[in-house]
């Protein structure tokens, strides 16, 4: 059977024009707002794509190994119990995704499937899966859209898989496709993973109730507070809390006068630039959005001046400069 375009169907195209699954453009897919998703329901669709047309197989799951990358810090017992007596009932309605294991002959990896994979190995049955040779990015790309569409992962859940993709050295495209996500969304859930050290994370949970903002606020804190945190996590009550109720009892004592966190924007340091005979100095300092350029020294009025005089030119060199960089 001819295989289809691994990504085929799954971008929307800046025109808004359904393409036929033939024309759709595989990855990389060059620009994170290029393929947002626009909902839930959407992106589900997506995860559908991968398995559409596929000789779907049964597979012993003792041959089945997890995903190279984590998207889940703990389960929530209530739903894996739910499916696995669904999956006893009425047997496994939709099929998983692996790959041939890239390590291990014989084997296979899990793209998504992880839970149905757990519940036929308590079961002992086989688990229904489509097998498909797919490379790293389009496996981290597959998990992170099913797991987005259909596990209901956390803010910290998604942060903590941002921040294993950026360390296995995927870019920003690949963890914006991945998570759904523009590029600014994607900074702060791996500022957030970067601030926060993973055994504080692992300690509190999954916290399915707390958003972004909060995360981003204890992150603030808890790089100031590190004592605190310490006595806060070795308590004797804290492990017997529910995820959500560790997550505030350890907001609460880092923000004991409950006033709101705010990132503290450091001082614009400013870069300088002296030729070998120092006729001239030039200071760069960057502010948000504004540049500020000063000139000084012997040279400094005639070059000010030279530079006024010649900004079309110069702004005409730096177009140019970045096609080239770009390769537009």
């Amino acid at each position: 059977m001819a295989r289809k375009n691994l990504l085929a169907g799954l971008v929307e195209a800046e025109t808004g024009d359904q393409a036929s699954s033939a024309s759709t453009a595989a990855y990389p897919i060059r620009g994170a707002s290029k393929s947002m998703i626009r909902s839930v329901n959407e992106l589900a669709k997506q995860a559908d794509a991968y398995l559409e047309g596929e000789h779907v197989v049964e597979l012993d799951p003792s041959a089945v190994d997890g995903s190279f990358v984590s998207d889940r810090m703990d389960d929530d017992e209530e739903q894996y119990q739910e499916l696995l007596e669904a999956i006893r009932e009425r047997g496994q309605d939709s099929p998983i995704l692996v790959r041939p294991h890239p390590g291990s002959d014989g084997r296979y990896m899990i793209v998504f499937g992880h839970r149905r994979v757990r519940v036929a190995r308590e079961l002992g049955r086989k688990v229904r899966a489509v097998v498909k040779e797919i490379d790293d990015k389009t496996h981290v790309i597959a998990q992170g859209q099913e797991n987005s569409a259909r596990a209901n992962l956390s803010f910290i859940e998604k942060a903590m898989f941002a921040k294993r993709l950026e360390d296995l050295e995927y870019d920003r495209d690949v963890i914006s496709s991945a998570l759904a996500s523009n590029a600014a969304a994607v900074s702060k859930m791996v500022s957030v993973a970067t601030r926060i050290p993973a055994s504080v994370i692992g300690k509190i949970g999954s916290a399915t109730s707390v958003g972004r903002e909060r995360w981003v606020e204890l992150s603030l804190l808890a790089g100031k507070k590190s004592e605190i945190v310490n006595a806060v996590l070795s308590g004797p009550e804290f492990g017997e809390l529910e995820s959500n109720e560790r997550f505030e009892r350890l907001l609460a004592a880092l923000n004991a006068k409950g006033k709101p966190v705010r990132k503290v924007a450091g001082k614009p340091q400013a870069q300088s630039w002296v030729p070998e005979d120092k006729s001239v100095s030039v200071s760069v300092k960057k502010a948000g959005k504004a540049v500020t350029i000063a000139v000084k020294e012997m040279d400094g009025s005639r070059f000010g001046t030279w530079i006024s005089d010649n900004l079309g030119n110069l702004y005409e060199a730096f177009r140019k400069s970045e096609k080239t960089s770009t390769g537009d």
